[in-house]
């Protein structure tokens, strides 16, 4: 799928286990802040063990993306992807392009949010809400506790965030608390024997995240990969029990680059081409309305500000456009 091989290394992309924050005092507390600063500062990724989100919750979730994803494509479409203000519904395989330049992706995806809907501006609501598969409510009560559980998990990790640049910990759950977040149920069907990419095209093209920070599950297959900060592709294998957290460009912005928004990408492993890959990720986002200027204990006189303020909404608006 690509002429630059990754290689295996997941020893480098750390592993923080998160029990100590979820459950210890305020020493323990900081010293897991403080690795994940170390890593989101070096990385940009890294894998979140004792994150607290039920196994049971994720294996139902994943069972219902599979049954969802083998849907004919006459039912999926009936609640496909509409526009990027919404965001929401069904999105159809080379419908995306992660990046620009590339031919669209070879994955499908649904997408939806938290329930109720943020409060909107008149005739807006219509537009974010979720389109969901008629006559199939356990889809929807899935999907939606699981949404439940990432919103508590990320607000753990945005809080140890806060606690990592000496903030009150509330700092960044405040600026969330509108719910402006996506989760996307991800497929990247089976590729056929005589398959040859065009273009470059790939499973996901090279992209960062566009929010403040992600949470991925992966299944067995594996594909991911994340660009170094000396320019090598490493792959970021599934690790049974934990979640890859990585930090967005709204986030790198907030931080005045603090924390990196890194360049990370889909491709086939080898052996990998002829099976189905699933994923989960949850796209935790500002709210609209949140002014995104860099925070006062990121900036010094070897590290000025160097971002003007833009409201998170203008800045979701401008990469979704861009993408589809």
């Amino acid at each position: 799928m690509s002429t630059t091989t990754a290689s295996i290394d997941p020893q480098r992309i750390p592993v923080i286990d998160f029990g100590p924050f979820l459950r210890g005092g305020v020493a323990e507390r900081k010293a897991v802040a403080e690795r994940m600063r170390q890593a989101s500062g070096e990385w940009g990724f890294f894998y979140l063990a004792n994150h607290g989100l039920p196994a049971e919750v994720l294996a139902r979730s994943f069972r219902a993306s599979r049954e969802f994803f083998a849907l004919p494509q006459e039912e999926k479409a009936q609640v496909a992807w509409q526009s990027a203000i919404s965001n929401r519904g069904y999105v159809a395989v080379r419908r995306e392009r992660l990046d620009p330049s590339k031919p669209g992706d070879l994955k499908e995806a649904f997408n939806a949010g938290p329930e109720p809907a943020a409060p909107l501006p008149p005739g807006e609501r219509p537009y974010r809400e979720n389109r969901w598969p008629p006559g199939r409510p356990e889809f929807r009560a899935t999907v939606l506790e699981l949404l439940e559980n990432c919103v508590a998990t990320a607000n753990r990790v945005l809080e140890a965030f806060a606690l990592a640049l000496h903030l009150p910990e509330n700092f960044f759950v405040a600026s969330h608390d509108q719910l402006h977040h996506t989760l996307r149920l991800l497929h990247y069907p089976p590729l056929p024997p005589d398959f040859v990419p065009r273009d470059g095209e790939s499973r996901a093209g090279v992209h960062t995240d566009y929010g403040s920070i992600t949470l991925l599950f992966q299944d067995e297959v594996g594909g991911l990969e994340v660009r170094t900060r000396d320019g090598r592709w490493i792959a970021a294998p599934p690790i049974p029990g934990t979640v890859v957290v990585n930090t967005g460009d709204l986030m790198e912005r907030w931080t005045n680059h603090v924390f990196c928004s890194t360049p990370h990408r889909v491709n086939v492993p080898a052996g990998s081409a002829g099976r189905d890959r699933y994923s989960i990720a949850f796209f935790c986002h500002p709210n609209a309305d949140a002014v995104i200027r860099c925070i006062h204990t990121c900036v010094d006189e070897a590290n000025p500000p160097r971002y003007p303020p833009i409201t998170a909404g203008e800045h979701l608006m401008e990469r979704l456009n861009a993408t589809y």
